[in-house]
């Protein structure tokens, strides 16, 4: 699995990711709360599925060639 997040990209979503379980859990949102799963695993993960879908990447790394 390439990496395809990059760093300002997986600190936002974290920090939203937390933010929506927050709100689910302590605030308004409820259940829809569990929707914070999402850019949570994807920013710990470093990959988003729906940008390599779609061709994007915001990691500055590339792949190692040896």
């Amino acid at each position: 699995m390439t990496r395809n997040v990059g760093g300002l990209d997986k600190g936002l979503r974290i920090g939203a990711g937390v933010l929506l379980l927050a709100l689910g859990l302590f605030g308004p949102l409820g259940w829809w709360g569990a929707i914070g799963l999402v850019p949570l695993v994807t920013g710990l993960v470093g990959n988003c599925p729906l940008y390599g879908i779609l061709g994007f990447n915001t990691c500055p790394l590339t792949p190692h060639q040896g």
